[in-house]
């Protein structure tokens, strides 16, 4: 955190003392976990910081590192806005929502309670053959052999083939989606990141049109039927709803699938541990989700708030940035170590009107992961002499983890 600041970019109410260099929003690979490196020394650190190049369009904002303080910050939706925080329909020149994330009350009140009977554990129960016939398929690819890479071979299509399916699209065109989310997330090319955004759009219009030609059982038929407050939802918010699904459905996944099995490939003790008792799978990658927070997403002031000492002002952006909740020591003892009796209160998922809408989704999708690699696989770790790349961004992920088995 020593690199010069250009103080230029600094509003004049942030104090000096408070610039520091973040390098968690690099958008770079680095060969070091940066959960046991980056991550353990901005703890180090003020609870609260302002860096120059934290916001995905490379704009200042501030770093809240402290999980209560961010839990406070979840909760205020007087001090803090959602809207337009992605830059999704803004990089393109166009106005629109990501439904229901960029939506602020009372609005986002009628489409959360529309939204969440989509999304209930005894709705997503129904789909779990569907998801456990998908992982079945992958680990089928690789199970004969005696490695593979779990990222590439199931990490990232997995929960592809599952929003397609969700969607009611064909699962053949999974390829073209896994570009265009790559494109959107993590490319540096502003261009790169529209063409992205536009080839989702247009996929997604055409889709939606279809399915109000031919209904299906699947979400988007779902949400063409639904109302907000009495009156029916538009094209367009349909697809903003369905767009949310694509950017938060499948990185995310795939980004906790990986960190999960990362540990497990380097933890062979606990990988044993919960092959010999199953029960205890649910409080471990409970555990693990609360160890492996992936996720910084963006609130905007828009009154004057205190915290910490510090001061955010009206049009000051606030970093959410669950990696670092996810190890505060001051929240949790001995933060760098998974326990599976220790039941955490974590942000993983976010908190407040906003926590993610597929939060039970996720949680099935790595259960099942687990199980279905667990029945097929004996033990698993990770390659001797192989160099990890993990990648620091709004998302952090591994770029590989190669494994191997007897």
């Amino acid at each position: 955190m020593n690199v010069p600041v250009d103080f230029s970019k600094v509003p004049d109410h942030v104090p000096r003392e408070l610039v520091l260099d973040y390098p968690l929003c690099a958008r770079k690979v680095v060969y070091e976990n940066p959960y046991e490196t980056l991550i353990a020394r901005v703890h180090e650190g003020p609870k609260i910081f302002y860096s120059t190049e934290v916001f995905p369009v490379r704009q200042g904002g501030w770093v809240v590192r402290d999980a209560e303080f961010l839990r406070q910050i979840y909760g205020d939706n007087e001090h803090f806005s959602k809207s337009g925080f992605t830059q999704m329909a803004a990089m393109i020149g166009e106005q629109w929502d990501v439904i229901p994330t960029e939506l602020d009350p009372p609005r986002h009140t009628g489409f959360r309670r529309a939204l969440n009977g989509l999304f209930t554990p005894n709705k997503l129960a129904e789909l779990e053959g569907k998801v456990r016939e998908r992982a079945r398929e992958l680990v089928a690819n690789f199970k004969d052999r005696d490695s593979c890479d779990f990222i590439r071979e199931f990490a990232v299509p997995y929960p592809v083939m599952i929003f397609l399916e969700l969607l009611g699209l064909p699962v053949e065109r999974m390829d073209e989606f896994l570009v265009w989310e790559n494109q959107i997330l993590h490319s540096a090319d502003p261009e790169v990141r529209k063409h992205g955004v536009r080839s989702v759009k247009a996929v997604l219009l055409e889709a939606i049109e279809e399915k109000r030609r031919n209904p299906g059982h699947d979400l988007i038929t779902n949400a063409l039927n639904l109302q907000v407050d009495g009156k029916p939802v538009s094209e367009i918010e349909v697809f903003g709803h369905c767009f949310n699904l694509y950017i938060g459905g499948l990185d995310t996944v795939a980004s906790m699938l990986g960190w999960h099995f990362y540990h497990l490939a380097t933890h062979l003790d606990l990988q044993r541990q919960l092959r010999a008792e199953p029960s205890l799978l649910k409080p471990a990658i409970e555990e693990m989700l609360r160890a492996y927070g992936v996720t910084t997403t963006f609130r905007i002031c828009i009154r004057d708030y205190s915290i910490g000492g510090v001061t955010f002002k009206p049009g000051d952006r606030v970093a959410m940035a669950t990696p670092l909740a996810s190890r505060d020591p001051e929240q949790y003892d001995d933060p760098h170590e998974i326990r599976v009796d220790r039941k955490p209160r974590h942000l993983t998922f976010g908190s407040g009107i906003h926590s993610c809408l597929g939060l039970h989704l996720a949680r099935r999708e790595i259960l099942v992961a687990m199980e279905e690699m667990f029945a097929a696989l004996p033990e698993f770790s990770v390659k001797p002499g192989e160099k990890i790349p993990f990648f620091i961004g709004s998302i952090h992920h591994l770029e590989g983890l190669p494994i191997q088995w007897a």
